[in-house]
């Protein structure tokens, strides 16, 4: 789904199947990693030592980062690197898992994340060609390890933005890898809202790049239907890349001010845990 594909179906559940195109879920995240890499490639020194979005993470930071995640792509059985009941916190963890590469030079790094990309999309490949289908252990509970996939997108996707928006860097946004992201950045919010008591049910409009229509319902489990579009043609509704950022506690809630006030209310309990200090929230 390129240019000006006609839309196409995503459905998600937190609960039961996922009925999700993998294959091209993992050609849309191998064409934006290469173009992540590629663009990392002509960072200056000074660049990759300047501060991203992340609070406390150089550019650096961020990508060691995408480093340390990308292989959960070809999750194994039962991985649980995701799950907050084995102690997983989004907000704490990802910098402890930064040790490891302290030190590390930014050629280095980059290698790293290359290579590790490579691998990790090698074997999930294999696994479809074979149809090899189990679960693994998201934030949100049990899900078949394409979704895990799916994940890691959208947090490449996310810190892809960390990275340039601050330096200033003008690039082009990927519709299609942008429809991926907002549609599993809609998921994860509705799931965690749910997990703190708040419930969802809202068709949202969204515009831009990657925009479309997505259905959220979040009660005993979460389900998301979305027609998603990929088309640089202008859409009605807010844009879908900053409606994305704001879930994940990036820019400003005020982009969903047109949505119910109990339904923005519940899609943005997952930016104030975001942003929240962990020794602040009670999960």
């Amino acid at each position: 789904m390129t240019g000006n594909s006609p839309p196409h179906k995503l459905l998600l559940r937190t609960a039961g199947r996922s009925d999700l195109d993998s294959v091209r879920l993992l050609d849309v995240f191998a064409a934006q990693r290469r173009q992540l890499c590629d663009d990392l490639r002509s960072l200056s020194p000074e660049q990759w030592s300047a501060p991203s979005r992340c609070p406390g993470w150089s550019v650096q930071d961020t990508v060691r980062h995408l480093g340390d995640v990308t292989g959960a792509v070809a999750a194994d059985p039962g991985d649980r690197m995701f799950d907050v009941t084995a102690g997983f916190d989004p907000r704490t963890t990802p910098r402890q898992w930064l040790a490891a590469s302290a030190g590390e030079s930014p050629a280095d790094t980059l290698d790293r994340l290359v290579t590790t990309t490579e691998k990790a999309l090698a074997v999930a490949r294999d696994r479809l060609a074979r149809d090899d289908r189990f679960d693994v252990v998201l934030p949100y509970g049990p899900m078949d390890w394409t979704v895990q996939a799916l994940h890691v997108l959208w947090d490449s996707w996310l810190h892809e933005r960390d990275i340039f928006l601050p330096l200033g860097v003008d690039r082009p946004t990927d519709p299609e890898a942008t429809s991926y992201a907002t549609a599993y950045g809609l998921l994860i919010a509705a799931a965690v809202a749910q997990k703190f008591g708040a419930q969802v049910r809202q068709r949202l409009e969204l515009g831009g790049d990657g925009g479309g229509v997505f259905e959220v319902a979040a009660d005993e489990s979460v389900t998301l239907t979305a027609t998603l579009t990929a088309t640089r043609a202008a859409t009605a509704g807010p844009p879908a890349t900053e409606v994305t950022d704001a879930l994940a506690g990036r820019g400003s809630a005020a982009v969903l001010d047109g949505v119910p006030d109990g339904s923005r209310t519940a899609l943005t309990v997952l930016a104030t845990f975001f942003t929240t200090p962990a020794e602040e929230t009670a999960v």
